[in-house]
């Protein structure tokens, strides 16, 4: 049964910084220390409503609960992968919007993969969440919402977070690193800035930003084509920000970083997955200091599919060995609409459907 949905009374206290919370309390007249407390309850101890937070005085919650919401999204619809445990889960937002965050728990490790933005602008041909359009950014705390909704319900502590969900991260660059250094945070959840990893589709500018402030956690790039024809097909931005200028700005990363860039390359028959594919690939990224992804497409029903497992094989055959360490993502979760965007377009369609 869906919430009644709760109106923006405030701008919200989560997704604020520690500096801006503890600013805010002192201009409610409060001592600076009560922000702390604020970051330490919404960010560590995932406090629901201000009556949790028991270190403030009665007054105080009642103030605060008569103008924030702390609570800012609830779980709408849950697919679990069968015979593994990787999960989807569908968030609603205050005002409706719906946005996707995957649970994906391994022996070593327990990664989330979060939204940005509701749809995105980019159009990638074969994206699921493309074809919606762009809707909004989200805030810096309906990013953490997602993480605290889905911590909730798992028995596993998230060890991992990827912003690799819906939208394009660099996109709302300024959010989805104050998400970051909230997560970072030893007042908060604590992640370690090298288990934080920060995806694009290729907005050089942001990258080159992203370099200059020397931003701590890792850079993924979804690259996908290492042709720009194809690419320009298949991802529209690369027809402004071609493969030549993006590998450049990677091989810059990676040397002013000195970290390893994450290359996400999707295989979809025809377009990306021959041998011949393979090789030059190898060739474009000797130069880099990186890592490859290598992800067989999950299909979302338009003109694209996924290559039999013998060209997957005969690629990844073709791939080795490689100047640079390679792992494949069996894209885990084709069974629960793994792929971005479908769990929020199915259920739109539900929706309709039942209207």
């Amino acid at each position: 049964m869906l919430r009644d949905m709760q109106t923006t009374k405030q701008r919200p206290i989560n997704g604020r910084s520690l500096e801006e919370l503890c600013d805010f309390c002192e201009e409610m007249g409060q001592p600076a220390y009560r922000g702390e407390q604020l970051f330490r309850w919404i960010y560590q101890k995932y406090a629901r409503s201000f009556d949790e937070i028991t270190t403030l005085s009665k007054d105080l919650r009642k103030q605060l609960a008569s103008q924030h919401d702390l609570e800012r999204g609830w779980v709408l619809k849950k697919t679990e992968q069968s015979g593994e445990h990787t999960t989807k889960y569908l968030i609603q937002l205050a005002d409706g919007k719906k946005v996707e965050s995957v649970y994906i728990p391994e022996q070593d490790r327990v990664t989330i993969c979060l939204s940005s933005q509701v749809g995105c602008a980019l159009d990638c041909d074969f994206c699921a969440t493309g074809k919606m359009g762009f809707h909004r950014h989200l805030d810096a705390g309906e990013i953490f919402e997602q993480f605290r909704l889905v911590q909730g319900l798992s028995e596993r502590d998230i060890t991992n977070i990827v912003f690799m969900g819906m939208g394009e991260p660099f996109n709302n660059y300024e959010e989805v690193l104050r998400a970051a250094d909230i997560f970072n945070h030893p007042m908060g959840p604590h992640i370690s800035r090298k288990r934080i990893t920060i995806s694009t589709a290729g907005v050089i500018p942001k990258i080159a930003r992203y370099i200059r402030e020397r931003r701590p956690y890792k850079l993924a790039i979804s690259l996908n084509a290492i042709r720009d024809d194809i690419r320009d097909k298949l991802m529209p931005l690369n027809r402004r920000w071609p493969l030549k200028s993006l590998l450049e700005a990677a091989n810059q990363y990676a040397t002013e970083t000195g970290n390893r860039v994450t290359f996400e390359y999707v295989l979809i028959e025809g377009y990306s997955d021959s041998p011949e594919d393979a090789e030059r690939l190898k060739r474009l990224l000797k130069p880099i200091r990186c890592k490859l992804n290598v992800i067989p497409f999950n299909e979302i029903g338009n003109i694209y599919r996924r290559p039999a497992d013998q060209k997957i094989e005969a690629f990844l055959k073709a791939l080795h060995p490689a100047p640079f360490p390679v792992t494949v993502r069996w894209s885990r979760g084709q069974d629960i609409n793994a792929a971005c965007g479908q769990l929020r377009t199915e259920n739109e369609k539900q929706s309709q459907h039942t209207a």
